[in-house]
């Protein structure tokens, strides 16, 4: 989904403040990872980023709207695309949102963004072998059907589970977003109903660490790591110390889980890898600080500079729901 410009404007000028906001911003690269531009000038809304687990160092992307079915894998060395995948067999693609690889070897791809805020009724996922040849090419995949208990949504966040294959949506919403568990295997004949099991903020993408252990959000102003456990995010989270991206839109790890890559919308948009510190222990102590295997957290604002940060968070939030509201407005004349 695009922002204002002015929103870009106002949250760059916040970054030079050295508000919170800036202060959680960093770069770097986790081992065998570094940071990389998207050359292709077909690529304008990348929203969503896979590791691909068979070719070292390619990343699969998508467009988010007005595109087609495509997917396009993406040589992190070079940032030149590879390979465009074009799918068939489903139909025209609304609002793709979201990419994620599961243990089955297929990608999954997230047709389930909703700018009118929850006004369709079903979203899809689509599902096909990620490609063992790096080449241009045609392929059939399956479309499964998608509905929330709760009533339609807007989302922009898939996560397939590396270790189960259960596949996770988190739905984007101003007050309360939802973390919704599909069933145990989705099924291309019957409807596949997403359950709530647990509140989340207001997430643009999201992604599992290749062990499974861990699961990152991240949004326009944050990210977190959860522990995972028994099939549900534990505790608060752990802030991740994200880069400061204008259209902060996906993130993934990095196929030897050292490092998280995060993605932005826009032309030749850059992908900027932060390092995840090894994990020690899988549950760590109540006292023992930060979480294990998390990427480092966000430095602390300066004594005295809280108020300040909260009060520029707030108004780029406030600025952001004024924008979505007109642009909603906007559509349903």
């Amino acid at each position: 989904m695009r922002l204002l410009p002015i929103l870009t404007a106002f949250t760059a000028a916040v970054v030079l403040t050295g508000s919170p906001v800036a202060a959680a911003a960093a770069t770097g690269a986790g081992a065998g990872a570094s940071d990389f531009t998207l050359q292709d000038p077909r690529i304008k809304e990348s929203s969503g980023l896979a590791a691909s687990r068979i070719h070292p160092g390619v990343y699969w992307t998508h467009n988010d709207s007005d595109d087609g079915p495509f997917v396009y894998a993406v040589d992190s060395a070079t940032g030149r695309t590879v390979a465009r995948v074009t799918l068939t067999g489903i139909g025209r693609p609304r609002d793709v949102e979201a990419i994620s690889l599961g243990p089955d070897g297929q990608l999954y791809v997230a047709d389930i963004g909703d700018n009118r805020d929850g006004t369709w009724d079903h979203v899809w996922i689509y599902r096909f072998p990620e490609p063992r040849e790096l080449a241009d090419a045609t392929v059939k995949a399956e479309q499964f059907t998608v509905r929330y208990a709760d009533g339609p949504r807007n989302a922009e966040a898939l996560m397939v589970h590396p270790v189960t294959g259960r596949v996770y949506i988190a739905s984007k919403n101003e007050r309360t977003g939802g973390l919704y568990e599909g069933p145990e295997r989705l099924s291309a004949d019957d409807t596949n109903v997403f359950r709530r099991i647990a509140d989340v903020p207001w997430v643009t993408d999201g992604a599992f660490s290749p062990d499974g252990g861990r699961l990152t959000l991240r949004g326009y102003f944050f990210a977190k790591t959860y522990p995972w456990k028994d099939g549900r995010p534990q505790g608060p989270g752990e802030a991740v110390s994200a880069p400061w991206q204008g259209q902060a839109e996906s993130v993934t790890y990095t196929a030897d889980g050292s490092a998280l890559m995060f993605g932005s919308e826009g032309t030749n948009s850059r992908v900027i890898a932060v390092p995840v510190r090894p994990t020690t222990t899988s549950t760590p102590p109540p006292s023992a600080g930060p979480v294990q295997g998390a990427p480092p957290a966000s430095p602390k604002p300066r004594p005295g500079s809280f108020t300040k940060g909260a009060l520029t968070l707030a108004l780029a939030t406030a600025l952001v729901l004024a924008g979505r509201t007109l642009l909603r407005r906007r559509r349903n004349r």
